[in-house]
């Protein structure tokens, strides 16, 4: 019989594998004669001239790979793809650009000018695509700020990562200093027809911290920025022309609900958590669970979310008495950096996990969508009742992985680090806890 590790790991490859980003566009999208056919409204496509194409984000590879097998051959693309790594068959008519995660690179800076300098080529009859997935905050960026470079782009993202600001207030900076971001993107499209087509590693309802919003008003304001800067104390952070052009008080507002650049676009969310959920769970059920899904925990700290979902698993089990029974966990876990060790959220929380599962009839899994796990090169990691042993017969102390930060070496020297690659998708994470009778 396969361990628990081993079904935990199918329940999460097969997962990933029935997200296929072609084929859900296929699923999803319909079109009619020359009429993209969206929840939100029709599309009418011209029939002369290029449509433009803005891809940016981990997923953009196969969302342009799916677009492009929507749409008839008659329909030439002309745009800009920013992705992680470069295409395995590129599209014709599209530009390249591999852009850096989760820093920005010289690749992140060129994508976002030729990003802006295509939609400049936008009017009236214009349709645009834009492609979004997770990770695009770093992969497009171009700075509002007079004489920025790469290097101080550079400075004000790691300024912001390591002050200890929740992501939503570091999206609120980056927004407001960006010349692409929160909703900015939309507006450079002017009178053209936008859609835009996602797939979503953020809470439902939270569609403008996607890449930072480019193309949807943008809910915080420059006031909310000068709170943020003050109460985390970013002049000490920020070079010295980004603190020169705050002190001048001439930060723009982003568009608004209501802003014309967003009269004629339309917004369709591909995948989300609901889709993660109803992969997760049929696949956990072929292999014989009895299944419920959770994301109470989400953005909960590590080891808080840890002991709840464990509790949970056993209130599932005494629920489905002589059954096996698994628990499907989406979204974020907390887990601030204490140490300078390899390895992410995932790992750690699967860590947080070992000493609590010890003996125990427990499977834990914890990996990243999109394939990485921090710093790490791996996805996550899995353990089980006889990980605890295992790791003290090597002389392996939890807490001391746990406080250098360093998950992934505890779990690839007991070879359960989760080492998946790039998988070409993004959503959130997702958290597999199975239990024996």
């Amino acid at each position: 019989m396969d361990s628990g590790k081993q079904i935990a790991c199918r329940i999460f490859q097969e997962t990933v594998a029935a997200l296929d980003i072609p084929s859900v566009m296929q699923r999803k999208l319909a079109l009619e004669r020359n009429t993209l056919l969206l929840e939100s409204g029709r599309v009418s496509l011209p029939e002369q001239g290029p449509l433009l194409v803005v891809a940016i984000g981990k997923a953009a590879h196969p969302m342009v790979a799916g677009l492009r097998g929507l749409l008839p051959e008659q329909y030439k693309f002309r745009g800009v793809v920013a992705a992680p790594t470069p295409p395995a068959s590129p599209v014709n008519g599209l530009h390249y650009f591999v852009a850096g995660h989760p820093n920005p690179n010289e690749g992140s800076w060129r994508a976002a000018e030729a990003i802006v300098a295509l939609l400049r080529e936008a009017n009236e009859r214009s349709v645009v695509f834009f492609l979004l997935s997770g990770g695009g905050s770093a992969m497009t960026e171009l700075h509002l700020i007079p004489g920025m470079n790469l290097e101080d782009l550079r400075a004000v993202n790691h300024a912001l990562v390591t002050c200890g600001a929740p992501i939503e207030a570091m999206n609120t900076v980056r927004r407001h200093f960006s010349a692409i971001k929160g909703g900015r993107l939309a507006a450079a499209a002017g009178a053209a027809t936008k859609v835009t087509l996602a797939i979503t590693d953020v809470p439902a309802g939270k569609e403008h911290a996607l890449a930072s919003g480019p193309t949807v008003p943008d809910p915080s304001t420059a006031a909310d920025v000068y709170r943020i800067v003050d109460e985390y104390r970013l002049r000490e952070r920020f070079p010295a022309n980004v603190v020169r052009w705050l002190d001048e008080k001439k930060m723009p507002e982003t568009p608004k609900p209501g802003d014309a650049a967003f009269r004629n676009a339309h917004f369709a969310l591909l995948l989300g958590m609901h889709d993660l959920f109803h992969a997760a769970h049929h696949a956990a059920e072929s292999h014989g669970y009895r299944t419920c899904c959770d994301n109470a925990t989400d953005d909960w700290p590590v080891g808080q979310a840890a002991a709840a979902l464990l509790q949970k698993l056993e209130e599932w089990r005494a629920e489905n008495p002589g059954e096996r029974v698994a628990l499907i966990v989406d979204g974020e876990v907390s887990s601030p950096v204490t140490g300078n060790g390899l390895g992410g959220r995932n790992s750690a929380f699967v860590l947080a996990c070992v000493e609590k599962i010890a003996g125990r009839k427990i499977t834990v899994l914890s990996a990243g969508t999109d394939g990485l796990d921090g710093n790490s090169p791996a996805a996550g990691g899995v353990a089980d009742g006889e990980t605890l042993a295992r790791a003290m017969e090597l002389g392996m102390e939890c807490g001391d992985y746990f406080e250098r930060s360093d998950a992934y070496t505890f779990f690839e020297k007991l070879g359960d680090a989760m080492v998946t690659g790039p998988t070409g998708n993004n959503l959130r994470d997702l958290r597999i806890l199975l239990a024996e009778p």
